[in-house]
């Protein structure tokens, strides 16, 4: 199958092998089916043939069946109207009588030839068993009617008649291939021509009956009589042979066919499908058919008895071997003559096709060359017709095409060295740009967070101011209350407890605005510091928030600066991000991850990791907004990280932070060593540019 899948592939992707295709197939497809035809007609029209002559050959063979019957007949009939034996008979000369009819069954070679007296006859023969036998041959003849035909003598009859013709008829059965199963193993009947001729008087009466027979079993001289009829000398080609055949029922009983050399095939039976259709069905046989051992052309007749019962077979053929290696012989010429033919043919064809794809072959290699960019040219065609032309034109069209693909790469090499070079340029200006972009961008966000900070810090000191009068009063007035009460206050001092402590709370609020509005007059000292002993202090401030929880802090301290700032601000601040992380994790806490280090040796970079809930994308670009929280409604007042952000940009640092969602966040303080306290925004908007180049 693959290679059936090869070959079609080949002939679907190559013009030669479509031509070759084109041009071979008919020759390929027509003449086998051309030899097939003549090869079936011939062997149809050679057996019609034989089929043909060996019916010819039956029919002789009937008609000399027929005829030797006939002859029987004939010579009692001309015995008994010869004068001599006529004289005989009217002087009663019995002797006379007998002496006749004994040299006519020695010279026709009867079997047995008697003459039987009728009953009111004057003449007295010995009596004989065939006169008794009962036979519808034997009463035609009493009624005055001359007849022969066949009849079947049993072994008593034969007997009776002579007990060594009993013996002389018996026949072994041979087991004989394709034959019917039987059980019988020998033959003991006889097959008889019997011939009877009434002898009558000038009265018209019968006066004697002549009756003769002869034996079909064992007669050579017979069948070998007609077969010399039927197949005459050279009638048959050299090794075939003619055969003719009685059978009694199935069983050949007198034959030429042969069984071993010099062996003739007398116990033999008939193939089981002749007898069906011969003997079984009567009708006549005109094929091969399988004789003894070998295959014959064969015709078979039913033989009938005097009373019309089908008791044998007449049988004719001839051997079929020497035909059919005749047959083979001038089927094999005829072969080699067509496979001759078809070879001649095809490298005529083959021949005339290279022709044709020879220069599209060049053409072909040509264009797959150039496609692997080798200069390759078809050269010169004899050809003068349109392929020839075609090449020619070719080959121009690619001399051409080269010029042309020289001039566009000389081009091409040209433009591309400039375009890498403006390309390069570009680059190079489009990468600062980004930077200028981002860093812009980003300064702007700064700016906008320090305007919002700007606004947000006068508004909540004038709020801050109007807070504190009242809640200044409402404490007062609490003091008093409760010092008039006395003792009738207890039972309401815890809502008077708890009112002080939300006014306190309020004022503690108050502060955080005030604080938050103008951080420069609520600072406290700056110091120079160790960072990491201040870290250390400060989880300190927030192991009251990991009892109930089970979180795991991690420390990796390792920054060796110090800086100058406010220990409790920078403290502020820290407890700030490490109270964000904590309120991050599930019921089931987490991991915290403090990290310190040198930045550059301008500072301190201090980080808070943790694997909590983690801030959206949105969200982040909002977390130092003052009063915007990711946490609940209720557990925050969005303050933290603004108020840490403006304490940390006051003392020219800043705060960065990085948060995914699901996995956690990390805050970044970024702290100088000398920092400069800075009051307008437009320094603080500089100061963060600053920063910003050094982080980038």
């Amino acid at each position: 199958m693959r290679i059936f899948n090869d070959i079609s592939e080949a002939i679907r992707n190559k013009v030669r092998y479509k031509i070759l295709f084109l041009v071979l197939f008919p020759i390929l497809l027509i003449m086998p089916i051309a030899l097939a035809l003549a090869i079936n007609w011939g062997k149809q029209f050679t057996y019609q043939q034989l089929f043909l002559k060996v019916r010819t050959d039956l029919n002789v063979s009937h008609d000399a069946f027929d005829r030797i019957r006939a002859d029987y007949l004939n010579s009692l009939e001309r015995l008994a109207e010869s004068y001599r034996f006529r004289v005989a008979l009217e002087l009663g000369n019995e002797n006379s009588i007998l002496e006749q009819v004994e040299e006519l069954k020695t010279q026709n070679q009867f079997s047995f030839l008697n003459v039987i007296a009728p009953e009111n006859s004057s003449l007295s023969f010995p009596e004989s068993v065939s006169s008794k036998r009962e036979s519808s041959s034997l009463l035609s003849a009493y009624q005055g009617r001359a007849n022969v035909g066949i009849e079947i003598f049993s072994a008593d009859d034969l007997y009776k008649l002579n007990p060594k013709l009993r013996d002389q008829v018996q026949l072994p059965l041979l087991d004989t291939p394709r034959a019917r199963p039987s059980k019988r193993t020998q033959e003991d009947r006889a097959m008889v021509i019997r011939a009877l001729y009434p002898i009558k008087d000038s009265r018209d009466q019968i006066i004697a009956i002549l009756d003769g027979g002869v034996f079909l079993n064992g007669n050579f001289e017979f069948v070998d009589a007609i077969r010399d009829l039927a197949y005459a000398p050279k009638s048959l080609p050299p090794g075939s042979i003619g055969t003719v055949t009685v059978f009694l029922d199935d069983v050949r009983i007198s034959t030429n066919v042969p069984l071993n050399k010099g062996e003739r095939a007398l116990g033999t039976r008939v193939s089981n499908e002749v007898r069906t259709k011969v003997l079984d069905n009567g009708i006549t046989w005109i094929d091969r058919a399988f004789v003894v051992n070998d295959w014959y052309v064969s015709s078979y007749e039913p033989i009938i008895d005097i009373d019309g019962k089908r008791v044998g077979m007449l049988y004719a053929g001839f051997l079929e071997k020497p035909f059919r290696d005749e047959l083979w012989n001038a089927l094999a010429v005829l072969i080699l003559m067509f496979l001759g033919l078809m070879l001649i043919s095809a490298l005529a064809a083959i021949r005339g096709a290279r022709r044709i794809f020879k220069p599209i072959e060049k053409i072909s290699n040509v264009v797959h060359a150039t496609q692997e960019g080798s200069a390759l040219r078809v050269g010169a065609i004899q050809s003068t017709d349109e392929i020839g032309t075609l090449s020619r034109e070719f080959d121009d069209m690619l001399d051409e095409l080269q010029l042309r693909n020289r001039e566009i790469q000389d081009w091409a090499d040209s433009l591309e060295d400039k375009v890498e070079l403006r390309t390069t340029e570009l680059k190079s200006k489009n990468q600062d740009l980004e930077n200028s972009i981002s860093l812009l961008r980003q300064t702007r966000q700064q700016l906008v967070v320090a305007e919002k900070l700007a606004a947000l810090g006068e508004l909540t000191a004038g709020v801050a101011h109007e807070i504190n009068n009242p809640t200044a009063v409402m404490l007062g007035n609490l003091d008093l209350i409760v010092a008039e009460l006395g003792k009738h206050a207890k039972p309401v001092q815890h809502e008077i407890d708890l009112v002080i402590e939300q006014i306190y709370r309020i004022k503690d609020i108050i502060n955080r605005l005030l604080q938050y509005a103008h951080p420069d007059k609520y600072s406290g000292y700056v110091s120079t510091i160790e960072v990491n002993a201040l870290v250390e202090d400060t989880l300190e401030l927030i192991n009251h928030l990991r009892q109930d929880r089970a979180i795991n802090i991690n420390m990796e301290l390792a920054a060796s600066q110090l800086i100058e700032i406010n220990p409790q601000e920078l403290q502020q601040v820290l407890v700030n991000l490490l109270v964000n992380a904590i309120h991050s994790f599930p019921q089931n806490g987490g991991e915290i991850t403090i990290r310190t280090c040198d930045w550059k040796q301008k500072g301190v970079m201090i980080c808070v990791i943790d694997n909590g809930k983690g801030i959206e994308k949105d969200s982040l670009k909002q977390i130092f907004n003052p009063f915007f929280s990711t946490k609940g409604q209720g557990e925050g007042t969005g303050l933290g990280l603004s108020i840490s952000y403006g304490l940390i940009r006051r003392y020219g640092g800043n705060i960065t932070a990085e948060s995914t969602l699901g996995e956690g966040s990390e805050f970044t303080i970024w702290l100088l060593s000398e920092p400069k306290i800075i009051e307008d925004e437009e320094a603080i908007a500089e100061q963060l540019s600053v920063i910003e180049e050094s982080v980038i």
